[in-house]
């Protein structure tokens, strides 16, 4: 089965490693592209590619302010990808118990 386009799907949005500390770095205040780029030492057009797709797929907002474009995280987005991967977290805090129990045991 094709993978999903980058550009159409958050979560494959979101398996690049600089899109994820764009994320980051925006989930605690707004940020314009040149901010963005100076915190993360990356170029202007690399950031701005970055962030099409991160807007396009709906976890970053956008809005003018005078000549620049202020970017910060879609919390509705990021929720849906939350509350997705606790289900995982629930599974690897089992495991987790399991492994302690059965060490606990050896002793």
């Amino acid at each position: 089965m094709p993978r999903a386009a980058t550009t159409s799907d958050a979560f494959n949005a979101i398996a690049e490693p600089r899109r994820r500390h764009i994320l980051e770095l925006l989930a605690h205040e707004e940020r314009s592209v040149s901010e963005i780029a100076a915190a993360l030492d990356l170029g202007q057009p690399s950031v701005s590619k970055h962030l099409q797709v991160l807007h396009g797929v709906g976890l970053v907002t956008q809005r003018r302010e005078g000549r620049h474009v202020m970017y910060r995280t879609n919390a509705e987005t990021v929720r849906t990808i939350h509350e997705w991967s606790r289900l995982f977290a629930r599974h690897w805090r089992g495991q987790l118990r399991r492994i302690k129990t059965h060490a606990e045991e050896d002793r």
